[in-house]
């Protein structure tokens, strides 16, 4: 196979790879160890698992949206710095929640709803046990504020359970200024005869419907994901746990319950060192689309007559900000999936949170990490571009050895590898240092697609937000330019048909980036001028060196 061909090949491969490696780890995910526990009967069951004994039948679907509330019982809206978040009394459960320093991705003038009535995306909690509330019990407000008060580090919002064998009960939730994190704890106060030992359920419901604003060309992981230390992250297919075949880790002390989307994730976190069983299922059909229930079991301690306990669960609904996720819980800035080039993309993201530090502009941030790593690279890609440049000095003697031996590919490759050598031209030189930069530009690319703070981020004029197209095609219309300029600087393939295609091959590629984030086509435009400055500046002297040893030998 001749140079040009394998060069053809690379980059095809390359571009095929960038669009469907994501999609295929997101219709095949990764499968881990089988389960121990059996699988959900039904959607309304559970594995009675071995280690949670006692443990109960969580309820089937909310009827919030169906149920009249009774007079006076109307939902809540607590506002803080970061959310405007909606519960209702029965369940008292979030039923919508935007974040309001991140906007829709079609209208920048709404806030982005992250719990979604559209999607039937909501967090559920409850209690299991006789007599315990859970999401399908009406629950009384405290009185008290429900605006994060100016200067306020917390807000506090108190829900109560009506009162049974004795039996007081609240579901607490904590707002903190500045965080992402709501603290959700039961309170259970026995003023009852009989010792209680209940278990506490939080769960995430949602439809397998993808949110706004995905790529039409990269399709990015929507759906539940599981970590423990032990089976480490673990990413589960809606269509998997419809069909009843989802395999994920069900039985740790440590780990959390994640439903992940491109750029915001939502996590339970149970407190480490916590026993705690974590499922997953089918709950309904709604308007065609399936409706799926994630959680995580977590068992209470025995409360005597005249006890009281409390337990309290961490819910992250946010942004998939890296360094939030860390201090979140252990392997939770895993949702920013970067797949097997994580070794590689990890540290060129914090590179380019470093240079955004300095620059203040994710934009120009962008430009300065693509100089960086070109000049990182700058001896490598020298090597092949004095390759190729050697090989187009050798043009035209190709083409003289492809009309004399058009008609016998034998004796044509017999002769081109003679010139090789007699000309002492690596024909493989040009594409070798290729392949190593490859790994490094993909993971560079998972990291621009993958990164919300490109979201919203504006770079120049025109550009307001790096994570969506070009929505005057500029950025891709410059890059079809530099690809045309390159290939104008590569040497000719002799075959007439690779020739044609390396000269569609720019404009193929262009009306794949016109769909691109803008971040993304940018990256490729700077190092596309790079490369042909570069280029031609060895081009230039490979040539004039050859003209004079010409000229000396005449």
């Amino acid at each position: 196979m001749d140079t040009r061909r394998l060069i053809l090949l690379m980059v095809f491969g390359f571009s095929l790879f960038m669009l469907w490696e994501k999609w295929q780890a997101y219709v095949n995910p990764k499968p881990v160890a089988a389960p121990t526990a059996t699988a959900p009967a039904g959607p309304g069951a559970l594995p009675q698992p071995t280690a949670l004994p006692g443990a109960a039948v969580v309820p089937g679907v909310s009827t919030a949206n169906a149920t009249p509330l009774p007079a006076g019982a109307q939902p809540v809206v607590v506002t803080t710095d970061l959310f405007k978040a909606t519960l209702t009394p029965l369940g008292g459960d979030i039923v919508q929640l935007e974040l309001l320093k991140h906007r829709e991705h079609g209208d920048k003038s709404k806030n982005l709803v992250l719990f979604d009535p559209a999607h039937q995306y909501l967090a559920q909690t409850g209690l299991l046990g006789d007599g315990m509330p859970n999401h399908r019990t009406q629950f009384a407000l405290a009185a008290g504020p429900t605006e994060l008060a100016e200067g306020a580090a917390e807000l506090k919002l108190r829900l109560s359970a009506p009162v049974q064998d004795g039996l007081t009960i609240s579901k607490v939730y904590t707002f903190k200024r500045g965080s992402y994190l709501i603290d959700i704890a039961w309170e259970i106060d026995n003023r009852g005869q009989k010792t209680v030992t209940p278990f506490a359920y939080y769960q995430l419901q949602r439809d397998d419907v993808a949110p706004q604003g995905e790529s039409r060309m990269v399709s990015t992981f929507t759906g539940p994901a599981v970590f423990t230390d032990a089976d480490k992250y673990q990413k589960v297919d809606f269509g998997d746990i419809v069909k009843g075949k989802a395999k994920f880790a069900q039985k740790a002390d440590n780990g959390w319950m994640a439903m992940v989307q491109h750029y915001f994730v939502a996590a339970w976190v149970p407190k480490d060192k916590t026993l705690r069983e974590y499922y997953m299922r089918k709950a309904d059909t709604v308007n065609g689309a399936n409706l799926v229930q994630a959680g995580v079991i977590v068992p209470m301690p025995a409360i005597a007559p005249g006890g009281k306990t409390e337990l309290s669960v961490g819910l992250y609904a946010g942004p998939q900000e890296q360094a939030a996720l860390k201090q979140v819980a252990t392997g939770l800035d895993l949702v920013v999936d970067y797949g097997w080039l994580t070794v590689i993309a990890a540290p060129i993201f914090w590179a380019l949170e470093w240079i955004h530090a300095m620059v203040g502009n994710w934009g120009w941030a962008i430009v300065v990490l693509t100089i960086i790593i070109k000049l990182l690279f700058f001896p490598l890609s020298a090597a092949s571009y004095k390759s190729m440049a050697k090989m187009r000095t050798l043009t035209p003697k190709m083409m003289t050895l492809k009309e004399r031996y058009g008609d016998d590919k034998q004796k044509l490759n017999q002769e081109m590898m003679k010139l090789y050598q007699t000309e002492k031209v690596n024909p493989l030189g040009g594409c070798l240092p290729i392949l190593v930069q490859i790994p490094v530009f993909i993971a560079l690319y998972w990291v621009l697609l993958g990164a919300v703070e490109m979201r919203d981020a504006p770079w120049i004029l025109w550009i307001n937000d790096l994570s969506t197209a070009d929505p005057y095609y500029v950025l891709p219309i410059i890059m079809i330019l530099s690809m045309v300029v390159q290939s104008k600087l590569n040497p000719e393939p002799p075959d007439p048909i690779q020739a044609k295609m390396m000269k569609i091959m720019p404009f193929a590629f262009g009306v794949m980036f016109l769909f691109f984030p803008a971040g993304l086509v940018l990256y490729w435009v700077v190092n596309n001028v790079l490369s042909i400055a570069q280029q031609w500046q060895i081009t230039r002297m490979i040539e004039a060196g050859g003209k004079a040893a010409n000229d000396a030998k005449a």
